[in-house]
Formats: C-alpha cells, sequence, structure tokens
C-alpha cells in the first residue's frame, strides 16, 4: 500500500520531507491559485529537498492553464526529479468557481487529458484552441529541455460514473474519495467499464491501473466521543469542504446531496442561502481544507462524521486499511488541516503506515 499527501504551503517544506522520513510515498499539490501557493513553486522546491517521495500535481485544474503549458511544466519537474514525476486531472471545482467560472465539461476534459497524454509519451498530439485544431508536440527534448524518457503517469480526478469510467478507459489510474466518489463497489464497476472499452481488464491490470482513494481515519482514543474537539478540527475540514463542493453542484445542476449529508442538508442550505449573494462563495470556500469555520461547526455532527469517516479504535480502522488493499485499492490519500497536519502525520504513520 502505498501513502500519499497532499499539500501546498510553501514555507512549510519540512512538513512534507517530515512525512516522507514517516512513509508517505507521495505528494499530491493543489491547484488552487487563490488559496494555496504556486504548484509548480512548490512541487519543484520540494523536488530539490525529498529523495524518494513521487510528486504530482493533484489534481491540476484544466481551466487554468493550456494542456501543452501543464505538460511541458510537468515534464520539466521530470528533469528535476526523474521518474518521481506524476500527474492528476480534474475538472476544476475551487480553483475554478472561485474564478466565477464552472468545471470543464467531460468532453472538454477528455480532448484536454489526451493532448496532455500524447505530448508526455512524445507523441505528435491534436491541440484545440479557440475552435482551431492542430498537430503539435514538443521541440527539442534531447537538448535536456524536459523528460518525456521517464514516463509519467496521468490520474484522473471522478467522483461521477462517468469520469471514473473515462479514467479507466484513458489513463494510468483513477483518484477518488469514500463516500463522495461513491462505494468501493461502485467506483470499481465504473472503472471496470472504461477498462473493458479500452480492451483491458480490472483483474489483469489491477497492478498497473493505480487506484487511489482519499479515506478519513478517525481512530478513537479510549472513551473518545466520535465528536470530540479533536475529532472535529481534525476531520472537519474535509467534512465541510465536501459539503461546499455538493451545495456547489446542487446550486449550479440541482444534484441531490450524497446520503451521508443529508441529515444536515436542508439546514446546511437555508444557512449559506442567508449569507450575502456577492459574497456567498468566497465565505463558503474561505476555509477549504484548512480549518472548520466557527459557523460551520454545528454541521459537523456525530452522524455525518460517522457516515465520513471510518470510525473506531486502532485495531478495527486497521482491518479497513487491510481490506481496502485486499480489494485492489493501491494509494490511501490524505489531506490534513493546517493547523493540527503534523500530529496528524505522525499519528497516522503510528496506527496505519508502520502496521500495515
Amino acid at each position: 500500500m502505498e501513502f500519499g499527501l497532499t499539500w501546498a504551503k510553501l514555507d512549510e517544506m519540512q512538513y512534507v520531507t517530515g512525512a516522507e522520513k514517516l512513509g508517505f510515498t507521495h505528494l499530491w499539490t493543489t491547484d488552487s491559485p487563490l488559496i494555496r501557493s504556486d504548484a509548480f513553486v512548490f512541487l519543484t522546491a520540494a523536488a530539490l529537498q525529498t529523495k524518494t517521495m513521487k510528486l504530482g500535481m493533484g489534481v491540476a485544474v484544466p481551466g487554468l492553464r493550456l494542456a501543452p503549458t501543464l505538460a511541458g511544466g510537468m515534464a520539466t519537474l521530470n528533469a528535476v526529479a526523474p521518474g518521481r514525476v506524476f500527474v492528476a486531472l480534474g475538472t476544476g471545482n475551487t480553483g475554478m468557481r472561485l474564478l466565477g467560472r464552472k468545471p470543464m465539461t467531460l468532453k472538454r476534459f477528455e480532448a484536454y487529458a489526451r493532448t496532455v497524454r500524447n505530448l508526455l509519451d512524445g507523441k505528435d498530439a491534436e491541440y484545440e484552441h479557440e475552435g482551431e485544431k492542430h498537430n503539435i508536440r514538443f521541440m527539442l527534448t534531447e537538448k535536456g529541455y524536459r523528460n518525456v524518457s521517464d514516463r509519467i503517469p496521468m490520474y484522473l480526478a471522478g467522483y461521477g460514473p462517468k469520469a471514473q469510467a473515462l479514467a479507466g478507459e484513458i489513463a494510468d489510474g483513477l483518484t477518488s474519495n469514500i463516500p463522495r466518489g461513491g462505494s468501493l463497489d461502485q467506483i470499481l464497476a465504473n472503472v471496470n467499464k472504461g477498462l473493458t472499452k479500452s480492451g483491458r481488464s480490472l483483474d489483469r491490470s489491477s497492478a498497473s491501473f493505480h487506484l487511489s482513494i482519499r479515506v478519513n481515519f478517525a481512530v478513537l482514543d479510549p472513551g473518545e466521543p466520535v465528536d470530540s474537539d479533536r475529532i472535529v478540527n481534525e476531520f472537519g475540514p474535509a467534512i465541510t469542504t465536501s459539503i461546499h463542493s455538493s451545495m456547489d453542484r446542487h446550486l449550479e445542476y440541482g444534484e441531490d446531496p450524497p446520503e451521508f449529508l443529508r441529515p444536515i442538508w436542508k439546514d446546511y442550505l437555508g444557512f449559506h442561502m442567508a449569507r450575502p449573494a456577492a459574497e456567498r462563495q468566497k465565505m463558503m470556500h474561505q476555509s477549504h481544507n484548512a480549518y472548520v469555520a466557527p459557523d460551520e461547526r454545528r454541521f459537523v455532527t456525530p452522524e455525518v462524521i460517522k457516515r465520513f469517516c471510518v470510525v473506531g479504535q486502532p485495531a478495527e480502522v486497521l482491518e479497513q486499511v487491510r481490506e481496502l488493499e485486499r480489494r485492489g485499492v493501491r494509494q490511501l490519500m490524505c489531506n490534513f488541516p493546517l493547523q493540527r497536519g503534523y500530529q496528524m502525520v505522525r499519528d497516522y504513520a503510528k496506527h496505519i503506515i508502520q502496521r500495515v
């Protein structure tokens, strides 16, 4: 089992190097320019200060840059850290909505991903921009401007059936979230549809298709209530971020909330719509995966925590980790909040990484 850490705060690189020493194998850098440090600058600094960690954009937001720009940046990083680079693409949530724009459509997303894949493979790629299509390729690669000799895996982020199937069809792997992306059974079924379409099989290709899943494991201390201040501070940011994403999709597309948010949905909808319309979006996303906003604390209820996290004593949680590994999950991903990150890295290593 691999273990991934999400981080993009340039002045705390010791957080990354410390996690590497504790057994974290991958660094995923977020791509939200209005919230986090610049992804390419951060990854370059990480490449120079880590030794074994795989480094990647996770997830890159296509609407923020042209496909050749993303591919060129990742291939250049691959010259700094040969063979340690990956890239994951997503249609864009916070990174786009804070610019007043919607995520990319799946059709355009597929075309973008295919362009990136072909360029990273050193092939000609069809590139479409402003209604015009051209064949493009990297130039002067043999002169060392970038590295496409060491293959860069490309993963897709997918939370719905179509995106998960697309990952199975055209990518090296899928990154998703339980329960936001569905149950593991649902995720595997969707991926298998795409693998079948591309002539692959989940059984035959399980060693090469990379399934990375973000699951929140809340290990309780003896006698600790599920909604203790510690648990809320550590896992509440992931819960409220999921609420925010679901709210965006509900307001834009009319989507129903996921099952795990239904107990608080009506209350949160009323709370959110009472915010000033011009500031509503920024107010909702300003705490993104960093902390629980004080006025949102009441929505992190024991029921929601139990539905969102795997909660239990160390042995119970460890068994769930092993079950995920048995069923084909290659990597467990962590996105720890700003104020509790250092302690959570140590706890995760102690309770999970060092015992798997």
